[in-house]
């Protein structure tokens, strides 16, 4: 008998847990995700480093559960744009932040590398722009140590 294949409509959101807002100010996190897994639509594995801005309101993510969900996504057959897009609509569902912000830089597969961003500042994505620094973004590779 076939084993079932995981696909984008098996991502389970549930997983993602919040933590209130310390403060209930305005501040930006970052989480970069270096092991960011995931089946490609050949089955076979893709790799991506993943960042993350995260302008809080008056929840915050719980990094665990963030862990959770993203080893949950090692056996889900996904293209990366698909992936990336429901990765960014489970965060806002969850969080609802001010901004959130997801880089995926995919590793090279056949020669060719890949970056996607989505930024909910956009005007296309329902955005104000009122944080136009994407505008003059180039770079979105930050340090963090771990």
């Amino acid at each position: 008998m076939a084993e079932k294949v995981l696909t984008y409509k098996d991502i389970d959101k549930s997983i993602l847990k919040s933590l209130p807002n310390p403060t209930g100010q305005a501040y930006e996190i970052k989480v970069k995700i270096p092991e960011f897994t995931f089946l490609g639509v050949k089955d076979q594995p893709d790799f991506a480093d993943v960042y993350i801005t995260f302008y809080p309101t008056d929840r915050i993510i719980e990094l665990k559960s963030l862990k959770m969900y993203v080893q949950a996504l090692r056996n889900i057959t996904v293209s990366y744009e698909r992936l990336i897009n429901v990765f960014y609509d489970h965060l806002m569902e969850v969080y609802k932040p001010d901004r959130i912000r997801l880089v995926m830089l995919c590793n090279p597969r056949g020669g060719i590398s890949s970056r996607l961003t989505i930024d909910s500042d956009w005007k296309v994505r329902g955005g104000d722009e009122k944080y136009s620094d994407w505008k003059n973004h180039m770079d979105d590779t930050w340090s963090v140590t771990l």
